[in-house]
């Protein structure tokens, strides 16, 4: 490691390359050139899609492409500015500003994909024949499994027009709330990003006292956070009864281009592995900590043996960088840009997003990732699975903003795969059994984050938007069901104090994006499979993996894993996945019998 490398601050984003700042006059002209456009487009093909040529429709498709780019480019902005600065009360008045006038402009043109999915079947194979039309051929696809779901063109329009004031209102409630707590420790107050950072602290003391406090925090708010997520979750029935999904889910699976059955083949391959791999770890880890049963906060307690020394930003970037390149340098060269050109932001702060992401924000500007970096192991993972975000949404950019855009199940892809990557460059250069073993657990860990818990958070979505049919759901209620699920999910090793029930409030996933959680598991599993097959050396691996991040969303998970010899929709494809991890925790027992 280079003495600038280990010196080296943690970054913080530079926006320039969508607007200079919330006055940046380009906004304002952005906005009012699209709204006029808008109205133009309206007036030139509403009514009129089904009597066009199929160049013409062609034409249509790629106007109505950069028209939803320019709204999508300010979105974007005002997002990132959001997650970055939630307390700051002009950001979040220009966020909430920002989307209502977008949301007004798109009015104009919400026509066009109700209109679109009314041509009849023949006519539009008709269209589709022409070069310029079938460009757009994958999303028009995705654009009309909705059709047997689709309302009346003004009962659209009046959900389109309220969702401001109502889903997205819920959600930024949900937002400045988790944002705004501070959570009492020592007398000290600090933020929800500092007490996560804490929970998994080396001193046992440490992750205690955090976790009762972060308990106590979401105690204190829970009946706003049960008040949140019953009214989501009564919008979501109210709307999908109107729609006629057979399913709660239903309408995350169309969006993810993933058939009901792969999803619940998944979901039940993994909980039927409970056993198997939560269980079996978790027992292996109380026997390392000495102990018959752990508290809740030694989930993701470091191993005693383990070396907490921080690791710097300059060595994390080192240690991903090096990890891409060694598998591809072209991946590489791509990551490297997101440090050089200012695209991270890694600064832990009061009032910022807790979470992590890469925003693929538009294809004329670039992603941006956001994540606190608070020097651990598992922070270098998280910088690892960003970055693999970043690198797949810039390979796929050059489709365009309608076709580049990747379902969530493979959007997980890159950046579960970058993560093996990394473990697997660490792993490599691991000097003893000791540091392997450390490093072995870190990755059962992390893959039971991404599996089994993501599973489990599933199946608490699952349980809630079902008992909601038949009335609002209490405090008390959801931590009912937050527990059962927990409990079988994680097993026998763990006791969980009284406020652990709260802790389901704080996973903003169920509030801003349901049932997405099971995309983390369906990507780990595909990767495990993956790194599976390009470990038996199988040919044009590297290729044939840059081709599939390259294709963004114009392929299907079946096309895009067939060059491999792999098939979601077999139930094989799942168990060989878990059985990576299962092989990992057969090591750690055979380790900690030597």
């Amino acid at each position: 490691m280079t003495a600038a490398a280990s010196t080296e601050a943690t970054p913080k984003w530079i926006l320039d390359d969508l607007y200079l700042a919330q006055d940046d006059p380009k906004i304002s002209e952005d906005l009012d050139r699209t709204a006029e456009s808008a109205k133009s487009f309206a007036a030139q093909y509403q009514g009129k899609l089904a009597a066009l040529d199929g160049a013409g429709l062609g034409r249509a498709i790629k106007e109505y492409e950069e028209l939803s780019e320019v709204l999508s480019a300010v979105m974007s902005y005002a997002q990132l500015l959001f997650a970055a600065d939630a307390e700051n009360a002009q950001v979040a008045a220009f966020y909430q500003d920002m989307n209502e006038r977008a949301t007004e402009i798109s009015t104009d043109t919400l026509f066009f994909e109700l209109e679109l999915n009314r041509i009849e079947d023949a006519t539009l194979a008709q269209q589709m024949t022409d070069p310029t039309a079938v460009k757009y051929a994958p999303w028009v696809d995705s654009v009309r499994i909705y059709k047997p779901y689709q309302l009346d063109d003004e009962l659209e329009k009046l959900l389109h027009e309220k969702s401001v004031t109502g889903r997205a209102s819920w959600s930024r409630l949900f937002d400045e709330t988790m944002a705004g707590m501070r959570f009492d420790v020592d007398g000290r107050k600090i933020s929800s990003s500092e007490i996560m950072s804490r929970m998994s602290d080396a001193d046992g003391l440490v992750r205690k006292k955090a976790a009762k406090a972060f308990g106590k925090g979401l105690n204190e708010n829970i009946k706003l956070f049960s008040l949140v997520t019953n009214t989501l979750a009564k919008d979501k029935e109210i709307e999908d009864g109107w729609r006629k999904f057979p399913r709660p889910v239903s309408s995350r699976n169309l969006s993810n281009q993933v058939e009901d059955e792969v999803v619940d083949a998944l979901a039940s391959a993994v909980k039927d592995n409970y056993a198997n791999l939560a269980h079996r770890y978790y027992k292996l880890k109380a026997k390392w900590m000495g102990v018959e049963e752990m508290d809740y906060w030694d989930r993701n307690a470091p191993l005693p043996d383990a070396d907490e020394a921080k690791i710097s930003w300059g060595e994390a970037k080192e240690t991903v960088l090096s990890s891409y390149n060694a598998f591809e340098p072209q991946l590489s060269e791509i990551a490297e840009q997101f440090f050089d050109k200012s695209w991270i932001d890694a600064d832990p702060r009061e009032g910022k997003d807790s979470g992590a992401f890469s925003h693929p924000t538009v294809p004329s500007a670039h992603p941006y990732i956001l994540m606190n970096y608070h020097g651990k192991t598992r922070d270098v993972m998280t910088l690892a699975h960003e970055l693999g975000h970043g690198v797949h949404q810039v390979l796929a950019a050059p489709h365009g903003h309608f076709l580049s855009d990747t379902p969530l199940t493979l959007a997980e892809t890159a950046s579960v795969f970058g993560e093996m990557l990394t473990f697997r460059g660490m792993l490599d250069g691991a000097e003893d059994d000791k540091t392997r073993r450390i490093l072995l657990a870190g990755k059962v860990e992390d893959m039971l984050n991404t599996v089994v818990r993501q599973i489990a958070f599933y199946s608490f979505e699952e349980r809630v938007h079902a008992e909601r049919q038949n009335g609002e759901l209490s405090a008390d209620r959801l931590g009912e069901i937050w527990m059962d699920i927990q409990t079988e999910s994680l097993g026998p090793a763990f006791k969980f104090d009284e406020e652990y029930r709260h802790f389901w409030a704080y996973i903003p996933h169920f509030i801003h994006s349901p049932f997405y959680v099971y995309a983390y598991a369906f990507g780990d599993c595909l990767v495990n499979s993956l790194y599976d097959v390009f470990q038996e050396g199988h040919p044009g691996f590297r290729d044939k993996y840059i081709e599939m991040l390259k294709a963004g969303g114009t392929l299907r998970h079946k096309e895009l894993l067939a060059p491999f010899g792999l098939d979601a929709s077999d139930p094989a494809f799942w168990h060989r996945g878990l059985s990576v991890v299962a092989g990992f925790v057969d090591e750690l027992e055979q380790i900690s019998k030597e």
